[in-house]
């Protein structure tokens, strides 16, 4: 028989709580439920959960830093993280999104809604499983979760530098300038600046260079823009 997929569920209101265990239950997962941050990491620890669904206001510890300290636990960066929030404002949804996580609830909502972009995301999530080889594939795109994955390694990149290495996966040795791709990758391009694109190039480069020290993905074409490399080495 198979198991249903435990969802630790991270909430201090008792109410909203039930609720979403309920909710959880009856569409055949099998929900755990924590009020602060403190038992979530414990809770996490005794037993990796199939999904988090992680409230932003904790009376402990903010939701973001919660976010973090479970992707840095064993195991934390494969576990898929939706987010839910009372407040309004898009700066949050952008945060948790940069952070990298997988999805994002404002409150008040309905429980089936969010039972089924549980089970949403852990349709779409096809990580493999721990001990499996690296993939020879230099990179993975993965747009509906803004994740890519480089030589196997999932990077943690911001909201621009995603940006950027998106457009540059899309056409592999198209040169872009730095005025396209201020245009495209950000909001508000008139209020930034070449050496914006610059600063972001460098420290994308810095995060695939830890990963793959030997091999340079992105190519500066003097006084025009950067490119991705065509090809690229496989890696055993």
């Amino acid at each position: 028989m198979t198991s249903k997929p435990r969802i630790l569920v991270v909430e201090d209101e008792p109410a909203i709580a039930d609720t979403i265990v309920y909710a959880l239950a009856n569409d055949g997962f099998a929900p755990a439920w924590c009020a602060t941050g403190a038992d979530a990491v414990r809770a996490f620890q005794q037993e990796r959960p199939a999904l988090v669904v992680l409230d932003v206001g904790l009376p402990d510890l903010n939701g973001f830093q919660l976010f973090k300290e479970l992707q840095a636990l064993e195991g934390g960066s494969e576990v898929p993280m939706l987010f839910l929030t009372a407040r309004s404002d898009e700066i949050d949804r952008v945060v948790g999104l940069e952070l990298g996580a997988d999805d994002y609830v404002a409150k008040p909502f309905s429980p089936r809604e969010l039972a089924a972009r549980v089970r949403a995301i852990l349709r779409r999530s096809t990580r493999a499983p721990a001990g499996t080889e690296t993939p020879a594939v230099p990179f993975a795109l993965d747009e509906e979760r803004h994740r890519i994955r480089y030589y196997g390694a999932l990077l943690e990149l911001s909201r621009y530098e995603y940006g950027i290495l998106r457009l540059l996966l899309r056409k592999p040795g198209r040169v872009y300038t730095r005025e396209e791709l201020l245009a495209q990758v950000w909001d508000e391009a008139s209020d930034s600046f070449d050496r914006t694109v610059d600063a972001h190039i460098k420290t994308l480069r810095a995060k695939l260079k830890a990963v793959a020290p030997e091999v340079e993905p992105i190519r500066t074409v003097r006084g025009t823009g950067y490119a991705l490399q065509e090809e690229l080495p496989p890696r055993a």
